[in-house]
């Protein structure tokens, strides 16, 4: 396959109830969602329409009743490996990733599930390999603990070599896996033909140095969340840098941070969508003990939305003051610089200043140090100035679309957004071919069989 132009990639983070923490409550939203499989299926055709790369099935082993109030689809969800079946049989070329946790699975297990997806996708199949931090989990599988970070790891690098060993089963002729590691012993072959990608796009996230390493290694996508262009580009650079080591180009591995784009026709109605989001999340009570509390789609913890937490951060106290009272200049002027940074981030997703026509409120101040990851709000040429520039600036190779409500959010980014960045050229009008590693521009790699049957002779 000839080199081709550099473009953007996108994938889309699949949570019914969307991933702000009250996309549930929108207009428009359903309520089932979780469970409504056509519902699901019409929300990949949209990302389809729009030449999305993935649909992007995540999974968590364990619920968490502290999500009810913030995002209840996370409390319970279909197994990802039937849905994504039931997308194979409703869509033509998006990829499918589908999450699965080695620390608790068996590679003849994900081998075989994911070959198997791979075939009834011809070709579309992708695995979203996570170690896993939900420590609830181990309950569940009969253990005591979770394991450590550097566990977790020795266990998912072989894993990961013993898995591809048995995609490799079959060829023209029947391989055994011959996988005799540390942690397994296994014969093969498979039970399952190689799949049609040779192996299934393997796609990774996570901030650890053994992470990183893994993601180099072996991913052929990586899913980031770098807060600022600075720290991205750093990322960017690290892992192309760590690939390379292990003989891969710049090329074979892309990486998406993750992004919610909140777009609407003007950047005022875009703005007021923010307000409404923002505007059915609950506060806690001024005086609750300080801390953390689970908060967001995920679960874990973070500040406590109330003035006491303000104060902390931005080293103002500002407690007793009105939540819907406009902040006064001397309280921004004595700001420390996180607070200088909380108000300018206001700014950039509201338009509102301290002092200005339209006033930031305690309320945004509250709701701006709790956050919820990297939000772009405005028109439809706001939100491709803000991709472009990662893109170009070599920040990320594309994003994993992140809508804050479902499906209308999914609409507006496919209606309003692609068509600019069509436009510009930096994003594709049609796919390349049916297969997810065609989206990817990469090649079916070879059997590792036959790679070291050729190398012994």
């Amino acid at each position: 396959m000839g080199k081709r132009q550099r473009e953007l990639h996108f994938g889309l983070m699949f949570w019914a109830g969307g991933t702000h923490p009250s996309g549930w409550r929108m207009p428009g939203s359903h309520a089932a969602a979780a469970f409504d499989i056509e519902f699901l299926q019409q929300v990949t055709q949209t990302a389809e329409r729009a030449k999305f790369d993935f649909l992007f099935l995540g999974d968590r082993l364990a619920s968490d009743p502290s999500l009810q109030t913030t995002n209840p689809s996370q409390m319970s969800r279909l197994e990802p490996f039937v849905s994504g079946a039931s997308l194979a049989a409703a869509t033509s070329h998006i990829g499918i990733v589908v999450t699965a946790n080695p620390t608790y699975y068996d590679p003849y297990n994900v081998a075989r599930l994911f070959a198997s997806l791979d075939h009834l996708s011809e070709g579309r199949a992708s695995w979203n390999l996570v170690t896993g931090a939900d420590a609830i989990a181990a309950a569940n599988f009969s253990r005591d603990a979770h394991w450590d970070t550097e566990q977790r790891y020795d266990w998912a690098d072989e894993f990961v070599a013993a898995t591809k060993s048995l995609w490799d089963s079959w060829d023209d002729e029947v391989h055994p896996a011959g996988h005799h590691g540390r942690f397994f012993d296994i014969a093969g072959p498979l039970t399952v033909r190689r799949p049609p990608q040779g192996h299934p796009v393997i796609l990774h996230a996570g901030t650890s140095d053994r992470s990183r390493e893994l993601g180099a290694r072996d991913a052929d996508v990586i899913f980031a969340g770098q807060p600022t262009i600075e720290s991205a580009k750093a990322y960017y650079d690290d892992i192309k840098s760590r690939a390379a080591r292990y003989g891969r180009g710049p090329d074979e591995i892309a990486i998406l941070p993750g992004l919610t784009p909140i777009v609407a026709p003007t950047t005022a109605e875009a703005v007021a969508i923010y307000d409404q989001l923002n505007s059915f999340i609950a506060l806690d009570p001024e005086g609750e003990a300080s801390g953390e509390k689970h908060y967001g789609a995920l679960g874990r913890g973070a500040r406590l939305r109330n003035l006491g937490s303000v104060s902390d951060v931005i080293g103002v106290d500002v407690r007793g003051a009105g939540v819907d009272e406009p902040v006064p200049q001397h309280v921004f002027d004595a700001a420390n610089a996180d607070g200088l940074r909380v108000f300018a981030a206001i700014t950039r997703l509201t338009r509102r200043t301290v002092g200005g026509d339209k006033p930031i409120t305690y309320r945004d101040l509250i709701l701006g140090i709790t956050g919820m990851g990297a939000v772009v709000v405005g028109n439809p040429t706001e939100i491709a100035d803000y991709i472009e520039h990662w893109f170009i600036e070599k920040a990320a190779d594309g994003f994993n679309i992140f809508p804050a409500y479902v499906p209308d959010a999914v609409t507006a980014f496919a209606d309003l957004v692609v068509p600019v960045l069509q436009e510009r050229g930096i994003y594709r009008k049609d796919y390349s071919g049916p297969t997810f590693r065609d989206h990817l521009g990469l090649e079916v790699p070879a059997n590792t069989h036959i790679k070291h049957a050729d190398a012994a002779e």
